[in-house]
């Protein structure tokens, strides 16, 4: 297969650049409270569109990274000591923002005991405090090895649990090589056992190097795991020494995947070339909430 690095990107992945009144505003929350977003620190094609309307994904737990995955922008080394004012400062963010759903998510952090479980509860927690009737919705990482951190986040009750698989089986040693593909599956799936109430997410990148079947295998496990949304997203090289975009997806490839996740049971499906993990998050919950709620009657009916 033709890699394609850093060529020029096809017309339907091309985005404005940032210059909105509402954009400065958001800069200006953030650097205020002195907080990170994987807005940034990932280099989101989305950024302009979404900081306009007030939307942000903070990423707590610091700014660097413990794994090296090839697809990531985010940086990689030894980690500074957490912030313990941290989960406060997202709450009053938060409220400031006026939103009606957030997203958090975070570094990888292997060099915790817990793999950052409390400070994610903590955050939830404060976010609570402020706003009650915001939804939260968090993007943690594996926790690989880290005994009791996936119930100690699940107990404090978000409203969707997303943990991304991002890539196919075969890639994950290319592409994410401090993680394990059936251990991200067990996270999705152990979460749906400890709390069978919370909605389960988990999205990929596509134009990596994988083949159509393969993606379809990974729709299988994250149905076989009850994952209730998935996201399909096209991969873009950040840098030239990140992994290399090996393929640029059609919309109209994107249309079949995004039917083929259907037709496996998925109650959401957000798959563009534009799609990320919490692009247009806050629209798709509430369209999440209806799925279930008309899935819930539509059983109810065929029980009566």
């Amino acid at each position: 297969m033709t890699t394609l690095g850093m060529q020029r990107k096809p017309d339907w992945i091309r985005v404005k650049a940032p210059v909105s009144k509402q954009y400065q505003e958001t800069v200006s929350l953030m650097r205020t409270h002195k907080l990170n977003t994987v807005c940034e620190e990932a280099a989101c094609p989305n950024i302009g569109e979404c900081w306009a309307k007030k939307h942000a994904t903070i990423m707590i737990l610091g700014d660097v990274c413990t794994r090296a995955c090839t697809f990531c922008n985010i940086k990689t080394g030894r980690p500074d000591q957490l912030d313990p004012h941290e989960p406060e400062r997202v709450g009053e963010a938060v409220g400031k923002m006026g939103l009606s759903h957030i997203v958090i998510t975070s570094v990888d952090r292997d060099d915790l005991e817990d793999g950052g479980a409390g400070h994610f509860a903590q955050t939830i927690q404060a976010i609570r405090k402020t706003t009650p009737l915001t939804t939260i919705e968090i993007l943690t990482p594996d926790f690989l090895r880290k005994e009791g951190a996936l119930e100690t986040v699940v107990n404090a009750r978000p409203d969707v649990y997303n943990h991304n698989l991002e890539t196919v089986p075969r890639l994950y040693s290319e592409v994410r090589p401090g993680a394990r593909y059936f251990h991200s599956l067990r996270v999705l799936d152990q979460v749906k056992k400890i709390d069978p109430t919370l909605f389960t997410k988990s999205g990929i990148m596509v134009g990596l190097g994988e083949q159509k079947n393969e993606v379809y295998q990974v729709m299988d496990d994250l149905r076989a795991a009850h994952v209730d949304f998935i996201t399909i997203g096209q991969y873009l090289q950040p840098t030239p020494k990140h992994h290399p975009v090996m393929s640029f997806i059609t919309p109209e490839e994107f249309e079949e995947y995004a039917a083929m996740a259907r037709g496996k049971g998925f109650l959401m499906v957000s798959a563009s070339p534009l799609t990320r993990s919490s692009y247009h998050a806050g629209d798709d919950f509430a369209k999440l909430k209806m799925a279930r709620e008309n899935s819930l009657a539509k059983n109810f009916g065929k029980g009566n």
